[in-house]
């Protein structure tokens, strides 16, 4: 009963200590006063990959075309709205690109925080990315670097909002929204049979979201060298956690478009059904668990 105690006693500390070191602009936030609705978030969501995989053994896929038009199309304008209102909202604010504290734009800042909410909030709904690879019983898209992806983001954002919830931190979601325009209208178009023939680039999505990644830790570490009153452990961990997507990513780029097709492949696949537009078939095979065949239509 004394080690109960003791650990509640310990965890209440923390968790008070937790409330009153965090911005104040953000407290009574949907979903931040407390950590626990994002770890259990991020919880039944592994839970789902795993329970997800082990219901769809032995059932057929699902279909889901319509749901995933409207789900890309949903994610799609959401991203858009947000990079639209960065954009404005710090340009309101006179934000500094180089280096911009947390307290010196005043109502920008807040215009900011909002925004930056809703791409705390996005990455809960970005979960079902997944929830739609495992219906559509795509396992292998479900890689290490996609669950890790997912599920860090939701739980370092909910950190972002609580601490350091404007500032220096726009820079990095205005990127990414602008990449989730272009990456979610693909997987949309994707779903529409007569629009794959002219998706052709998808490889370079990748570079760009490569290039976005380099452009943030560039942007944070600026903020370092040169320091405004933004905190110095906060540009740390995210030039780390960048550093740890771009090699990832890095990896990623190379086990799917680097590859040489063996001589015995390329003997045993007619030319006709191994290159499409001057990409491997594997290229068009997949965008939000949509197998592009004629067998999965």
């Amino acid at each position: 009963m004394p080690y109960f105690k003791q650990c509640f006693t310990k965890n209440f500390l923390i968790a008070c200590c937790m409330y009153f070191f965090s911005d104040s602009r953000v407290r009574g936030w949907f979903l931040l006063d407390s950590y626990l609705p994002t770890f259990f978030l991020t919880g039944a969501y592994l839970l789902c990959i795993w329970l997800g995989n082990q219901f769809m053994k032995n059932r057929p896929a699902f279909s889901l075309r319509a749901h995933l038009i409207v789900y890309n199309l949903g994610i799609t304008l959401l991203s858009l709205y947000m990079f639209i209102e960065l954009i404005l909202a710090t340009w309101e604010g006179g934000y500094n690109l180089q280096c911009q504290n947390l307290h010196s734009a005043g109502e920008a800042d807040m215009r900011v925080a909002k925004v930056l909410w809703w791409y705390y909030f996005s990455k809960v709904i970005e979960f079902m990315d997944t929830i739609f690879f495992v219906l559509r019983k795509k396992s292998s898209q479900i890689t290490f670097l996609h669950v890790y992806h997912h599920a860090t983001m939701f739980n370092i954002w909910w950190c972002v909002l609580n601490w350091i919830p404007c500032g220096q931190s726009f820079f990095g979601p205005t990127l990414n929204s602008f990449i989730h325009v272009l990456m979610y209208s693909y997987y949309g178009l994707s779903v529409i049979p007569s629009m794959r023939k002219y998706l052709w680039w998808k490889k370079y999505l990748t570079q760009a979201q490569l290039i976005q990644f380099l452009l943030t830790i560039v942007h944070t570490l600026s903020a370092a060298v040169k320091p405004c009153g933004f905190p110095f452990g906060c540009l740390m961990f995210q030039s780390s956690y960048m550093a740890t997507l771009v090699i990832l990513f890095i990896n990623f780029y190379i086990k799917t478009y680097r590859k040489t097709p063996s001589r015995t492949a390329i003997k045993e696949t007619p030319l006709t059904t191994e290159i499409k537009n001057g990409f491997h078939k594997d290229y068009f095979a997949t965008a939000n668990g949509f197998l592009n065949n004629k067998k999965a239509q």
